[in-house]
């Protein structure tokens, strides 16, 4: 779908709501003053708070209203540009929105208003970001390629070297994809990974509401564009009679890849990236020596040492029940530790005590979630294995599975909560198990 042209920023006032520890309101920030637009950047969080944010921002004519939101930076900005992770229900925010009143967008619309070149979206409640990794190591053997997204990097600064004929591959999240309506835009291929409970804390514990902010990466598609689905998945894959374009389906189990990551949840990763980077004229050969020289992510199941025989792994970004199962899933039975717990989001966590109970050598929780998921292990455990422990802080947490781990196991960080209640963000929660790590003894 060809989006409507998109206005003139210049001397506007815009509002960035949300600069974020994470950093995520830096990149349009930047390129927004790049707009000659007029800047400014509200949030709650003080500047000391967000000094790595600050620092990306210097030297740029915005201004920084930070440690609390001022009224009249909603009210009477020409537009507001909201982080994702701003709830809508935020007082200031709608009352500037209330009745139509002050127009807002979103960092990601504003990239897909001007791209010029195709994008393929990827979206899903786990592997995204591998698939999105993978799917541009293979686009990238034929085509400039450009990788960005809720996988780490605004691309709106790129836009002065993206061309029409080459390829954007975006991870969108849940709360990204929330807004797509605003400008009746979706990517020109369209893959969900798969959809289980996520964010129902935003969500007001409704997952239907979830699966409608992810129906987005395919709403606003023509009848010449592609969604990719995954055939194994049956709430996924009944979407394919909403679709407006052409459906294609990936087969998570299909003829394997040869991959240098472990687990059968990468082979589908490999699966979806593959399916999507075919429309691009891609074939399997030049897939599969890409996807075999593939290494990961960081915080996705990455290696990160080897300590007396255990072999530690920071699997950060796993934030679901799910994540947590099919990453333990890697290794064999009662051969992993695993160090799980963190923010609430209002997930069930029996189907993962169930899976925890049966093959897990030990479970050390911590963080907000730590009872409820002790509570869930235990309800299935028979006897006392696997050891339930409770852990007062994550450095405490790290050193107990160092404690539970003999020579030949894996201790994983799999936490399936996020981060919020202990760390900036999951990075930050996977540089520090990475630091405790390298300081055991070897």
């Amino acid at each position: 779908m060809t989006p409507a042209r998109p206005a003139d920023l210049a001397g506007k006032a815009v509002t960035v709501v949300g600069l974020g520890r994470f950093g995520g309101g830096v990149g349009v920030t930047r390129w927004l003053c790049s707009q000659q637009a007029k800047v400014t950047v509200s949030d709650m969080a003080a500047a000391s708070e967000l000094a790595e944010s600050v620092a990306a921002l210097a030297g740029l004519d915005v201004a920084l209203h930070l440690g609390g939101h001022a009224k009249a930076d909603f009210t009477a900005a020409d537009l507001l540009v909201v982080n994702p992770a701003v709830p809508k229900d935020m007082p200031l925010l709608a009352e500037a929105l209330a009745a139509g009143g002050v127009p807002y967008t979103t960092e990601i619309n504003l990239f897909l208003e001007r791209c010029p070149a195709p994008v393929l979206g990827i979206t899903g409640s786990v592997g995204k970001s591998t698939t999105t990794a993978m799917a541009g190591a293979i686009l990238e053997c034929t085509l400039p390629t450009h990788v960005g997204g809720n996988i780490g990097k605004s691309l709106l600064e790129d836009l002065g070297r993206i061309a029409a004929d080459h390829v954007v591959v975006l991870e969108l999240s849940s709360f990204q994809l929330e807004d797509l309506p605003i400008i009746g835009v979706s990517p020109h291929v369209a893959v969900v990974t798969n959809l289980i409970g996520n964010h129902l804390d935003r969500y007001q514990d409704d997952i239907r509401l979830y699966a409608a902010a992810k129906k987005n990466i395919f709403r606003f598609q023509s009848r010449d564009d592609v969604l990719v689905l995954n055939a194994a998945d049956a709430t996924v894959s009944a979407w394919a009679a909403e679709a407006p374009g052409r459906v294609e389906t990936f087969d998570p189990a299909g003829e394997p890849f040869k991959l240098a990551v472990p687990g059968a949840h990468n082979q589908a990763n490999a699966q979806a990236a593959w399916v999507a980077a075919k429309q691009f004229g891609v074939d399997r050969a030049a897939a599969a020596a890409a996807l075999a020289d593939f290494t990961g992510l960081p915080h996705r199941l990455q290696f990160v040492a080897s300590r007396r025989g255990v072999r530690y792994y920071n699997d950060s970004k796993c934030t679901t029940p799910d994540g947590a199962i099919v990453a333990m899933e890697a290794f064999p039975p009662r051969r992993a530790v695993m160090i799980l717990g963190g923010y609430d989001k209002h997930v069930s966590f029996d189907a993962m005590g169930q899976a925890v109970a049966k093959r897990a050598k030990a479970a050390i929780v911590v963080g907000a979630t730590a009872e409820q998921i002790a509570q869930a292990v235990e309800k299935h455990r028979r006897g006392q294995s696997p050891l339930v422990v409770h852990s007062k802080d994550f450095p405490s947490a790290v050193w107990a599975a160092a404690e539970q781990a003999s020579a030949g196991d894996h201790v994983l960080l799999s936490p399936a909560c996020a981060s919020y209640d202990m760390f900036t963000n999951y990075e930050h929660r996977g540089r520090t198990f990475v630091e405790l790590v390298n300081k055991l003894p070897d």
